[in-house]
């Protein structure tokens, strides 16, 4: 029971980055990993506010989303350059290489090309 006179203590919120991927549909047979950043109370707070987003983000087009969400707390209390927005560790016998070219440089990425 609460004492007269005393409010809740109201959970603060935090920034959390939450990462989501999504399959585009034809013609473009693309995967997508978009990562947004969300004020709450809680991780599980944080992949809520995502995952309604990401509800939102199929209805406008080609692309479905695959319920995968992976969060991050940012320790910051504010986002600043240079801000760490996210981090995932993983555990691996590749070597640095196989690892790049296993995960992230296959060869079929679409990045752009610095002019």
């Amino acid at each position: 029971m609460r004492k007269r006179g005393k409010k809740p203590k109201k959970s603060k919120a935090d920034w959390y980055a939450v990462r989501c991927i999504f399959r585009w549909r034809e013609p473009y047979d693309s995967y997508e990993e978009r990562i947004t950043v969300w004020r709450a109370t809680s991780q599980e707070e944080a992949i809520e506010l995502a995952e309604q987003e990401a509800a939102e983000y199929c209805e406008a087009g080609p692309f479905d989303y695959l319920n995968l969400a992976q969060a991050y707390h940012l320790s910051d209390e504010a986002i600043q350059p240079g801000a760490e927005v996210f981090s995932l560790l993983r555990d691996s016998d590749l070597t640095p290489e196989n690892y790049l070219s296993t995960f992230f440089d296959t060869g079929t990425e679409r990045q752009a090309e610095e002019s």
